[in-house]
C-alpha cells in the first residue's frame, strides 16, 4: 500500500473560488456578502473534480490513499477575522469530507483550522473536534504564521499554542506545519514562504523543550524540512551549543519529514541523512510545482518515481516510507485502515 499523506483539494469546483471571492469582497461591502447556503456544488461536480485530476494521477503513478485536505495557499488565515476564518474552514472542511465519501477507497480527510492573525487558538477547537469526531479527520494543518509572511505570532513552543496541542494528544492525531498564502512581498508563497516556515518551525521546536511536555506530539514538517535536512550538520551544532541532546533524541521521536522534494537529487539527500523511520512518502500533487521537467521527462510532483531510484534505501525502508510510517504516525487512519480490513 502506498499512503501520500500530503494532497489539498487544490481542483475544487470554480464555484468555490467564485463564493470566496464574493465573502472577500463583503469585507469592504456587507451587501456583496453572500451566504453560505447559497454555495451549491453538488457530487457529480465533487467526482468530476477528482477523477480527472487527483484520482487519475494516483492511478497512473500507483499511489493508493491520500491524506486529504483543503487547498493551503485558499486557508489565507490573513484575510478578515476570525468569523471569516471560521466560516471559509468549515465550507473547506465538509468538501474535503465529501471527497473522502464519494470516494473512501482513496482518500482521508485533514482539517485547516480557522485561525486569525492574533485571536486565542481556542477558537479553532470547536471546528477541530467536529472534523475529528464527525468528519473522520486523521490530522490536522497548523499555520504556525497566520499573519501571511510577518511572522506576529508566538513560536510554536509558546503556551500560546497549548490548546492544540492538547487536543491533538487527546484525538492522537498529527499536525502538518503548514503556512498559506504570503503576503509580503518580501516571500513569494510557495518558493520562498512555505520553504522558510519548514525550516523556521524546525528551529522553534529545536530551541525549546516542548516535547518535554508532550512527549507524543507529533508534527509533520512537509517539503522535505525546508532547509533542514540539507544543513543538517549546522543544526546538529547550534543544537550541542544550546546544551541539547542529540537531534535523534530531541526531536526524531516527534518531528517527520515528507518527501514533497522535487528532483532525484533532493530525494538522495533526504534518505541519506534523515532516518528511514523519520520519512513519509507524499508528493502534493497537482499543486505548487505541476509541470514536466525537461531534464528527465516526468513530472517534477511524481516523488514516487525518485523513491524507487534512490540507492539510499532497502525494500524494508520504502515500506515505512510508502506505508508503514503513515500509520505509525497517523493513528487514526491505522484505526480506519484495519477497520477496513487493509
Amino acid at each position: 500500500m502506498i499512503i501520500d499523506i500530503h494532497g489539498h483539494y487544490t481542483t475544487a469546483p470554480k464555484a468555490l473560488e467564485t463564493w470566496r471571492n464574493r465573502q472577500i469582497a463583503g469585507l469592504k461591502d456587507p451587501s456583496q456578502a453572500p451566504k453560505v447556503a447559497e454555495l451549491v456544488i453538488g457530487d457529480d461536480e465533487l467526482r468530476e473534480s477528482i477523477e480527472v485530476n487527483q484520482l487519475q494521477k494516483m492511478r497512473e503513478r500507483g499511489s493508493d490513499l491520500t491524506i486529504f485536505s483543503p487547498r493551503a495557499s485558499f486557508m489565507a488565515h490573513h484575510i478578515g477575522d476570525i468569523r471569516t476564518s471560521s466560516t471559509w474552514a468549515a465550507i473547506c472542511n465538509e468538501l474535503c469530507y465529501r471527497v473522502s465519501r464519494l470516494f473512501p477507497d482513496n482518500f482521508v480527510p485533514a482539517a485547516m483550522l480557522p485561525q486569525s492573525p492574533g485571536v486565542d487558538p481556542k477558537t479553532c477547537i470547536a471546528e477541530l473536534d467536529k472534523c475529528v469526531r464527525e468528519y473522520g479527520n486523521v490530522a490536522i494543518n497548523l499555520n504556525p504564521d497566520p499573519s501571511g509572511g510577518h511572522w506576529t505570532s508566538p513560536p510554536l513552543s509558546d503556551r500560546h499554542w497549548y490548546p492544540i496541542y492538547e487536543k491533538m494528544i487527546e484525538y492522537d492525531i498529527p499536525a502538518m506545519i503548514h503556512v498559506s498564502t504570503s503576503c509580503n512581498a518580501c516571500f513569494h508563497t510557495t518558493g520562498a514562504h512555505y520553504l522558510n516556515a519548514d525550516t523556521t518551525a524546525f528551529m522553534q521546536c529545536l530551541t525549546s523543550d516542548l516535547f518535554k511536555d508532550f512527549p507524543t506530539l507529533k508534527f509533520v514538517i512537509p517539503h522535505g524540512g525546508g532547509a533542514v535536512p540539507y544543513h543538517w550538520g549546522r543544526f546538529r551544532g547550534l543544537a550541542q551549543e544550546l546544551k541539547k541532546p542529540l537531534l535523534d533524541e530531541h526531536l526524531l521521536n516527534n518531528i517527520f519529514f515528507d518527501t514533497c522534494v522535487y528532483h532525484q537529487p533532493g530525494i538522495d539527500l533526504l534518505t541519506r541523512v534523515i532516518p528511514a523511520a523519520n520519512i513519509l512518502f507524499a508528493s502534493e500533487m497537482i499543486g505548487a510545482v505541476r509541470g514536466i521537467d525537461p531534464e528527465t521527462g516526468h513530472y517534477y510532483d511524481d516523488t514516487k518515481h525518485y523513491v524507487e531510484a534512490t540507492p539510499n534505501l532497502d525494500a524494508a525502508q520504502r515500506e515505512k516510507i510508502y506505508a508503514g510510517n503513515a500509520r505509525r504516525v497517523y493513528p487514526r487512519l491505522d484505526a480506519a485502515l484495519k477497520a477496513r480490513g487493509r
